[in-house]
């Protein structure tokens, strides 16, 4: 059965259109549509980050062979560095994985803004990502 990576790819199409809005659209708009922009952003960021772990684990396991897989989003991204399947290293996921728990249930304020900040860096690493894992280039 061939694995599903339909479900990130959407997310990560999705967030890469809600931040390219948050960058070059909301100046038009007040600060409660910006403010809307940016908590969706995160919420994006969240299911993409969600989807992007769970078909990695499901990667790991089918298309590698690794039996004994983790079952932690922590522990999948050293599993999958360790078969060089993150460009950015295990270093920067964990980056990643901190800004997932820090945005749960947090959307103002400094956590916020922190993830924001790592969107551009996250896209292009989960695009690379799903490069890595599908062999197809990213459209």
């Amino acid at each position: 059965m061939a694995i599903d990576y339909g479900n990130f790819k959407r997310s990560l199409k999705n967030l890469e259109t809600q931040h390219d809005n948050l960058l070059h659209r909301t100046s038009a708009y007040p600060l409660f549509v910006q403010e809307g922009m940016a908590e969706s952003v995160i919420q994006r960021f969240e299911t993409c980050y969600d989807a992007l772990w769970k078909v990695l684990r499901r990667h790991l396991v089918e298309a590698l062979g690794i039996v004994e897989a983790p079952t932690s989003p922590v522990q999948i991204f050293r599993v999958a560095d360790e078969n060089r399947l993150l460009a950015a290293g295990v270093d920067q996921w964990r980056r990643y994985v901190q800004a997932r728990i820090d945005t749960t249930h947090d959307y103002d304020g400094e956590k916020a803004a922190n993830a924001i900040a790592l969107m551009p860096e996250f896209i292009v690493d989960a695009v690379d990502l799903y490069s890595a894992m599908t062999g197809e280039p990213w459209e």
